[in-house]
């Protein structure tokens, strides 16, 4: 992963640092797996709609699934599975060691909401527009439902935007092309944050100045955040800002 080279676990020491720990795959899954969790249970009791037999989900969630229905699988938690697979094998690649640091997962929840912040002060700015957005996309959805689909876009948006593109953008440019580290990274975070932003260019809904400028910087501050906090912290950081901004911005309208 961009950022992240393994080392041989033999060279690990008991005592490696909260810094260390909050990015290897272990204590990643075992911090996301209550998201992963909440998402697939939430879905299925506040976004399903029992008379037409479909589950209301976001764009990401639904690109995944289309892509494992292409192979023959159909199920709905396929993604969800998906990701904890793909942790669970990166974590037994690594020949980590299983212990597990309760204090780092707390630690990991605390930074995530202080990393928030910021991007909720940027989100200030296009806050106008950012709320007409929400408000047009989600009205007539329970706060419920509203905070499932802020996990799920968590979840879903930074495995597709960051955790695929950039590692994959990142192995093309650095391992393949032979690009230096820093400028292979930085140039596969721009992609990213590229594709974001225009991911969320919703048809009949122009887009505007304001808010292309806060989904652009939003896809680059995700961006750092994934090259140098990790995947479990950028997804955490991105759902809190998600679910701010469909509860509290956009309000509850039902």
């Amino acid at each position: 992963m961009a950022g992240e080279r393994a080392t041989n676990s033999g060279t690990r020491s008991r005592g490696e640092s909260y810094w260390e720990l909050s990015k290897r795959p272990l204590h990643v899954l075992l911090f996301l797996l209550p998201l992963i969790l909440l998402y697939e249970v939430g879905s299925m009791r506040y976004l399903a709609d029992q008379s037409k037999g479909v589950v209301e989900t976001i764009v990401a969630h639904r690109l995944l699934y289309r892509l494992f229905e292409s192979f023959g699988g159909a199920a709905f938690y396929l993604p969800g599975m998906a990701l904890v697979a793909v942790l669970a094998v990166w974590h037994l690649l690594l020949k980590d060691r299983w212990n597990v640091r309760l204090t780092a997962l707390v630690g990991m929840a605390a930074e995530s909401a202080v990393l928030t912040m910021p991007l909720l002060i940027l989100g200030m700015v296009t806050q106008r527009q950012a709320a007409i957005s929400a408000t047009t996309q989600l009205a007539g959805l329970s706060t419920e439902a509203k905070v499932t689909l802020a996990v799920g876009a968590g979840l879903y948006e930074e495995l597709l935007f960051r955790l695929v593109i950039i590692t994959g953008l990142h192995l093309v440019l650095v391992d393949v092309a032979r690009m230096k580290n820093v400028p292979g990274s930085m140039l596969a975070a721009a992609v990213s944050a590229g594709a974001f932003a225009w991911y969320h260019d919703v048809p009949g809904l122009p887009m505007g100045l304001p808010l292309a400028t806060f989904y652009v910087l939003s896809g680059l501050y995700f961006a750092g955040l994934f090259i140098v906090r990790g995947f479990g912290i950028v997804v955490a950081v991105h759902a809190l800002y998600d679910i701010v901004a469909l509860t509290m911005m956009s309000g509850n309208r039902n």
